[in-house]
Parts: structure tokens; sequence; C-alpha cells
């Protein structure tokens, strides 16, 4: 499982960046997906930590609840994924081969 998901770290970044280069809306899609997982997660993750201060569970375990849903967990991903392909794409920008072409 753990080569599944440090496979996936490193595959899923650069198949956004093809995509990307290929198909000139995955950027559109890939930006409009993280706007989406972001509000998601933000959500769940205010409204978890709203019902453990409403209810004075101040315990370590109630907060840790949250890893048990599963769209928080996906959308988590999600902006894992696209912060890592943001990152990709600014390196690639910056690459002093790809600097000379745009000058």
């Amino acid at each position: 499982m753990k080569v599944l998901i440090a496979a996936g770290i490193v595959i899923v970044p650069f198949s956004m960046v093809i995509i990307e280069r290929f198909w000139y809306k995955g950027r559109f899609l890939f930006n409009c997906l993280a706007y989406v997982a972001f509000v998601i997660f933000g959500f769940i993750a205010s409204s978890a930590i709203h019902t453990i201060l409403r209810d004075q569970e101040v315990f370590m375990t109630s907060i840790h609840g949250i890893f048990l849903n599963t769209w928080f967990l996906v959308t988590g991903a999600y902006i894992g994924w696209y912060t890592l392909y943001s990152v990709l794409l600014v390196t690639l920008a910056e690459h002093p081969k790809n600097k000379e072409i745009r000058t």
C-alpha cells in the first residue's frame, strides 16, 4: 500500500502536467476541482471543530474522527496532488531552458 501511495504522489502530478500540456482545458478543470476540494475540505474541517467545541469534547480522539470521513480524505488527497502539480508547473516554468525560449 505504501508503494501505491508513493507512486501516486509522483505519478498523478506529472500526469496532470501532461494532460494540461495536451488538453488546453485541463488547467481550468484542475483549478475548478481544486476550488471545490478546498471548499469541501474546509467545510468538513470547520464543522467538525465547531461540533467538538460546541459539545465541549476536548479529547484528542474526538477530532481524529474526521479521518473517517471519505470526502475529507478524497478532497485532502486532491489538494495534495494539486499542490504538487502547481509546484511542478512553477518549477518547469523557471527552468533555464524554458526562460530562454520565453525571452
